[in-house]
């Protein structure tokens, strides 16, 4: 045993490692994408299978195939990401599996950086999945060993759910290097795999009984703890347990504190036990109600009269994070405490920092090129999930939807179908292309619809982290294989129309972009550019002052922000140039060169 300081995520993925998981598979997006990559970067002997996923469904079945063989298995994606894989999700509770499998979905409260708050542990309740919901790095890395056994035991797949504050936050743990052997895998043949109605009604039944069974073993297990006294008590789960702790430091009478680490099935005993004797409870979670709702069922169930308060009255924050000083707050309040804590440093003033595409990106050229194309003419641009989302910030003002993951190609066809008389452009990543936008564009060719597709092909997944993709020739295990080609692809699927062009020629691309509009059902333009983080600038841009007016057409067309305001004059700041030369083509002076 040895202490180490580490990531959350790294954590989850060290303790996976240690319960001698078999094969790994997910989809990048923060703040899970260090689970996976962790174990690749642990994978020495390459005896664990590893691998990016082309989505989060494929990655579910993926698992679930390795589970069928008795192989323990993880499936790693963020909360939204679940969608994705909901489908397989919930037949695979109904027909179980044979090896350990662990499904780690990182939500993401804020949302920092997702598009949405969704609470995963509605989905373990939907899908009748047990839920493990761990407040510290330390149990994260023991919660995911223990979920492995409960995965066997019960045959069924088991949610972890950290949150972004567990994913990334570090702390120093005890890491025990002694590693589990990994299970050789064999299928079974037998018809407990193939789901048919009949076979889905009695396991149907089997489930309710056995999440009734776990209730109680939830309960007894030491995982849901009970501590401290009084006649007010503290309900909590996740990170918001280490809140209440921090918090607890500040407040000087005792309340009754029950930590929720199982939250499906609910570990009702347990519960009434934390009731007895009880006039008011606060519970304290993120994201939803939901350990609020169980309290307030299990007291209408057992006519007890105490008061459970939390997000549905308000005494807890419904929406965003919590935080120490939120939690102490909403605990005073139910004590009855006036004294709230007070912030004592003055809020610092900082400078505004609005999200934009970094400085060099590729993708600012591709979506300038499209703009002086329509410059004048009607048209709707449809973005997607991924660094060029960024596009919708002014001046460029190029991204008018952004709904999900391979949305903006069909988003784009609903827009055409309502509104005829546009031109109508969808922005879609490599990596998203490959995840989600083929069927869309599949759906467009056989539709027959008008559509410009403009694929953004910067050679990596970018904004999770420069993960590998299809379309690179290189997997997670390290492996070169080939490229699937995006214009194979395009053509294969139907679409006629196919250019190619380097966004960075701003007048070819120009020139594209017109003929695209032109062109009669499905275009596609691929634009061709690596992501800055991928490569050094071979030379870097300066503005001759002598030339430069002053008129700021630079700025105020691309938005660079490299570009800033000197003298009156524009200026570049050379630490952050990485020579694309956009601004240049764009500066009717002449004023700008490498």
């Amino acid at each position: 045993m040895a202490k180490k300081m580490v990531m959350g995520n790294e954590a989850i993925a060290l303790g996976a490692v240690r319960a001698g998981v078999g094969v790994v598979c997910g989809y990048p997006g923060t703040p899970s994408s260090e689970i996976l990559e962790t174990v690749a970067k642990h994978n020495h002997d390459k005896s664990i299978y590893v691998e990016w996923s082309v989505n989060e469904k494929v990655a579910m079945e993926v698992g679930a195939g390795a589970a069928y063989t008795g192989v323990r298995t993880m499936v790693t994606m963020k909360q939204v990401g679940l969608n994705v894989a909901g489908d397989p999700l919930m037949s695979l509770e109904y027909i179980g599996v044979k090896g350990g499998m662990v499904i780690v979905v990182a939500d993401d409260p804020g949302p920092i950086s997702s598009q949405t708050e969704q609470d995963t542990r509605h989905y373990g309740i939907f899908s009748k999945v047990p839920v493990l919901d761990p407040s510290s790095v330390q149990e994260a890395y023991e919660l995911v060993q223990y979920a492995f056994e409960l995965s066997e035991q019960y045959n069924t797949p088991v949610f972890l759910r950290p949150t972004t504050r567990i994913c990334h936050g570090r702390q120093a743990i005890d890491i025990d290097d002694e590693r589990k052997s990994i299970a050789k895998g064999e299928f079974e043949k037998g018809s407990r795999w193939v789901i048919f109605p009949k076979l889905s009604n009695a396991n149907h039944k089997k489930i309710e009984e056995r999440n009734a069974d776990l209730s109680n073993v939830f309960s007894d297990s030491g995982l849901n703890t009970i501590s401290g006294s009084g006649d007010i008590g503290v309900a909590c789960g996740g990170i918001s347990y280490a809140y209440v702790m921090e918090a607890k430091k500040n407040i000087d009478k005792d309340f009754k504190l029950f930590k929720v680490t199982t939250p499906h099935p609910f570990p009702k005993k347990a519960a009434l036990e934390f009731l007895k004797g009880l006039k008011k409870v606060l519970v304290v979670e993120e994201l939803d109600p939901v350990i609020e709702r169980e309290l307030q069922i299990l007291c209408g169930e057992n006519n007890i009269d105490c008061e459970i308060r939390g997000k549905l009255t308000g005494d807890i924050q419904n929406a965003g994070e919590n935080t120490v000083r939120s939690v102490e707050n909403g605990i005073k309040a139910v004590l009855g405490i006036d004294a709230f804590y007070e912030e004592t440093d003055e809020a610092v003033d900082l400078p505004m920092r609005p999200p934009t595409l970094c400085a060099g990106c590729p993708h600012r050229a591709s979506f300038y090129a499209v703009k002086a194309a329509m410059q004048g003419r009607k048209a709707v641009f449809c973005g997607d999930i991924g660094c060029y989302t960024l596009g919708n910030s002014a001046p460029l003002n190029m991204v008018d939807t952004c709904l999900c993951m391979g949305g903006g190609i069909t988003v784009a066809q609903g827009i055409k179908r309502g509104e005829p008389d546009t031109v109508n452009f969808a922005f879609i990543g490599d990596s998203t292309f490959f995840h989600s936008g083929i069927t869309g564009i599949v759906n467009a060719v056989y539709n027959q619809t008008d559509l410009v597709a403009v694929i953004l092909d910067n050679r990596t997944t970018a904004m999770t982290g420069n993960q590998p993709h299809p379309g690179i020739g290189v997997t997670m295990m390290g492996d070169k294989v080939p490229k699937i080609d995006i214009e194979a692809v395009l053509r294969g699927c139907g679409v006629q129309w196919v250019r190619k062009g380097d966004p960075l020629d701003l007048e070819n691309s120009i020139e594209l972009v017109r003929e695209a509009a032109e062109n009669k059902g499905v275009s596609a333009i691929i634009f061709e550019s690596p992501c800055i983080a991928l490569f050094k600038p071979k030379s870097k841009y300066f503005v001759n002052f002598d030339k430069c007016t002053g008129c700021k057409a630079c700025i105020k067309k691309i938005g660079c922000p490299a570009l800033y305001v000197s003298e009156g004059k524009v200026a570049i700041d050379d630490t952050l140039c990485y020579g694309c030369g956009l601004c240049a083509k764009v500066c009717p002076f002449n004023a700008i060169s490498d």
